[in-house]
């Protein structure tokens, strides 16, 4: 039986995560204990914000040791979405220099936006780049909302789909059980729903 786990770190932008799960009638919970953090079987890590901000508050309300147990050494399936995809990279220059979880290899930055406005908000296509079951009934140029201005930079292995805003940076990273999506699937209407639902077939 699946059982979601919305990782809880005071981040206070999780109910429009949590609408998508009860939309979809999904069991999930909203926690940042050890106990529902290893007895679930998916893991999202939502976020909003900056990327030291995000780091700041993992640090201090997740227990980080069973956080990376369950997905490295577990295998446990988990979803970052916007910023919570962002701080999986090793590192992020997002105002200052700050270490993220370095789950996958690569570096946050500004969007080369050219003369297009920061941040990048709207919705926005994206292109397929590898296969993955991620992106099964998702089609080449499928739209997805989008709020950011800095992307995630990361050899071409990791990268399942690409959108292009000024240049092109990656709309879907995964690194075998652990997954990241730049844009929102919980305000990308019936296509953030399949994704969501890819995600929990894993």
């Amino acid at each position: 039986m699946v059982k979601v786990c919305i990782l809880d770190y005071d981040s206070g932008n999780t109910k429009s995560v949590e609408n998508i799960f009860e939309k979809l009638n999904i069991n999930y919970c909203l926690s940042n204990s050890k106990k529902d953090i290893i007895s679930s079987t998916h893991l999202v890590l939502s976020g909003v914000g900056s990327y030291s901000t995000v780091m700041k508050k993992i640090n201090e309300n997740l227990p980080l040791d069973i956080l990376t147990d369950e997905v490295l050494n577990k295998s446990k399936p988990i979803l970052g979405i916007c910023v919570g995809m962002q701080i999986m990279s090793e590192i992020g220059y997002e105002f200052e220099k700050t270490h993220g979880l370095g789950w996958i290899e690569g570096k946050v930055k500004q969007i080369e936006s050219k003369s297009l406005p920061l941040p990048h908000i709207g919705w926005n296509e994206i292109i397929k780049n590898s296969k993955s079951s991620i992106v099964d009934k998702i089609k080449d140029g499928e739209c997805f909302y989008f709020v950011n201005s800095f992307c995630f930079e990361t050899i071409d292995k990791y990268v399942v789909a690409y959108t292009n805003y000024g240049s092109k940076f990656p709309a879907i990273i995964q690194n075998k059980n652990i997954l990241g999506v730049q844009f929102h699937p919980e305000k990308s209407q019936k296509s953030g729903q399949k994704i969501i639902k890819n995600f929990l077939i894993m």
